[in-house]
Formats: C-alpha cells, sequence, structure tokens
C-alpha cells in the first residue's frame, strides 16, 4: 500500500477548512492554524488519519464485504462512481433514499422490481403490454436505475460506509449509527467528528481534495481486493492437489520363547 505523501495532500488542497467562524470547537484536534479567516487542517494528522482508515478499510475488502460509498454533493458524484466502480464497489451519488439501511428489504425489493423489467424484456413480456404501460414501466426502470442502480449487487447491508460530506449526509450518518456500521468520512473544519469512526480531517468540498482521498482510499481497497484474490486461488489449488495415501506398516510381533513355550 502506497505511503500518503504530505506534499501531495497539499497539492490537492486537502489543508482548505471553512471560515472560521462556522468551525466546530470539536475539530480543533486536527486544525493546524487559521489563515485570512480559514482554518488550515493539520496534514500531518490527515496523512496518518488516511493511512489508518485505507488499512481498515483494505481489510474489509480482503474480507469479502462491501463499502457503500456515499456522496450526493455535485462536486463530489462523479469521482465517487468513478473510483467505487472501479474497485466494484456500492454507492449513492443521487438522493439518500430513506431507510436504505435501517429498511433494507425494502430496498432490495425495489431493486428485484428494478430486475423483473429487465426479465420482462427479455422474454417478450414486454411487449404485450399497451404503449402506455410501457411508457410507464419505462419510466420506473430509468427512476430506478438512476436512485439504485449502483447497489443493485449489495445483496446485504454493507460493511461500513464511506461518506464524503457528513453534514449533509447526516440521514446516511444517523442509519448507519444506529445499525452499528462503522463509518468512515471525509470531515472538514465545520463538522463533528464524534459521528465518524474513522476521521479523515479533510476539505471535503474541493473535487481535487475529494479526488485525492478517494483515489488513495480505492487503491487500498484494491489491494485487499488483490489479496483475497490470491487467497481464495491458493485455497483452490490446495483442493485439487489429491492427498497422498500414507501406507502404515504393521509392525511384526516380536513372540517370545516364553509365549513359544
Amino acid at each position: 500500500m502506497a505511503k500518503v505523501e504530505v506534499k501531495d495532500l497539499l497539492d490537492g488542497g486537502v489543508h482548505f477548512g471553512h471560515l472560521t467562524r462556522k468551525w466546530d470547537p470539536n475539530m480543533a484536534p486536527y486544525i493546524y492554524m487559521e489563515r485570512n479567516g480559514i482554518h488550515i487542517i493539520n496534514l500531518y494528522k490527515t496523512a496518518a488519519k488516511l493511512e489508518e482508515a485505507s488499512e481498515a478499510l483494505a481489510k474489509i475488502a480482503a474480507s469479502g464485504r462491501k463499502i457503500l460509498f456515499v456522496a450526493t454533493k455535485k462536486q463530489a458524484k462523479d469521482i465517487v462512481s468513478d473510483k467505487a466502480g472501479n474497485v466494484n464497489m456500492p454507492y449513492i451519488t443521487e438522493r439518500w433514499p430513506g431507510g436504505m439501511l435501517t429498511n433494507f428489504i425494502t430496498i432490495r425489493k425495489a431493486v428485484k422490481k428494478m430486475a423483473s423489467i429487465d426479465r420482462m424484456k427479455k422474454d417478450g413480456t414486454f411487449m404485450t403490454l399497451s404503449k402506455k404501460e410501457r411508457l410507464q414501466v419505462d419510466r420506473l426502470r430509468a427512476k430506478l436505475e438512476k436512485n439504485l442502480g449502483s447497489i443493485s449487487d449489495m445483496t446485504r447491508l454493507p460493511a461500513a460506509l464511506f461518506v464524503v460530506d457528513i453534514k449533509r449526509e447526516h440521514i446516511a450518518i444517523k442509519e448507519a449509527q444506529k445499525l452499528n456500521i462503522p463509518i468512515f468520512a471525509m470531515v472538514d473544519t465545520n463538522s463533528d467528528p464524534r459521528q465518524v469512526d474513522y476521521v479523515i480531517p479533510s476539505n471535503d468540498d474541493a473535487s481535487k481534495s475529494i479526488d485525492k482521498i478517494l483515489s488513495h482510499v480505492t487503491d487500498a481497497i484494491a489491494v485487499g481486493l488483490t489479496e483475497r484474490k490470491a487467497e481464495k486461488s491458493d485455497k483452490s489449488e490446495g483442493a485439487d492437489v489429491p492427498k497422498a495415501k500414507v501406507k502404515i506398516k504393521k509392525t511384526p510381533k516380536v513372540v517370545t520363547q516364553e509365549e513359544e513355550e
């Protein structure tokens, strides 16, 4: 796993926080200084926290469980869908569906509805509907795809949540807390880090900063997935090798002179 370089974080503008008057006092341990009315984040702490979070995420990926990425703000949407998609992890970049975690069964039903529409189109049932009904079904399919298409492969609750901007995604945070799902997040100077299990103090507004953090995180997940693949490969190879049959030689019985008599 590549080491986090403070210079890279600096180049990405990860250190820029919010206006000092908008700060959350609980972020004080992660703030380096104030400049021109803006808080500057301590990048050495960011680097340490990012490495810690990346290590934990790699372990989750290596265990075969899913990490759900959440980012509905404009400047983060494309970055998250691209980075999370590259490591085959589910993500939400449109509006957070209420009950996404706490009412997961209902969400799964909506995903199954999407799959049933696809089956209708394949087996020809779709064409037996009237033109108006086909239009309605198409609209429903498009709506489901937009909101839930990226989580269609998520058959069970995620093992962790990765959030960009915890103030904006407060509903997702509350649902995860309720279910004791670990939360990893980019936390800016205007947010309360106590809501998060793995805090990555960073600028969550600039696309360059988001890209920098997400790149490191998803690289770590990719390492975890590679480890899992190698482990599975080793196991399957081991299963193919037949176990050698060990012949146990019987020790001949020694007959004593007394027994012969």
